[in-house]
């Protein structure tokens, strides 16, 4: 079993950054692909970047240039450094571990993002 904390979420002025954190219950980053995805009010949950276990990273269109995936093995923790944040970017941010070869996935509770306009 894994656990995963998100924190860092808050309310920002368009045009902000914020640096979400994701701290796992243990060591994983050799065994789990770690990811960030959102979700807006009605909307679907959204995937927004991913680091590997090699460290790797990918991002959706709409958010590379503006959004760094990062991790601190030390510390079992994976961030999300947001800038240029926009009012449609407001949602539940929430953290993904995922080792699909062996069938688990685990998700954080989810932190809120809120940007005013």
């Amino acid at each position: 079993q894994v656990q995963l904390v998100e924190s860092g979420g808050g309310s920002v002025q368009a045009g902000g950054s914020l640096r979400l954190s994701c701290a796992a219950s243990r060591s994983i980053f050799s065994i789990y692909t770690m990811a960030w995805y959102r979700q807006a009010p009605g909307k679907r949950r959204e995937f927004l970047a991913y680091i590997s276990t090699t460290g790797y990273t990918n991002y959706t269109d709409s958010v590379k240039g503006r959004f760094t995936i990062s991790r601190d093995i030390a510390k079992n923790t994976v961030y999300l450094q947001m800038h240029s944040l926009e009012p449609e970017e407001t949602a539940v941010y929430y953290c993904n571990a995922a080792a699909k070869v062996l069938g688990y996935e685990y998700w954080g509770q989810g932190t809120q993002v809120t940007v005013s306009s």
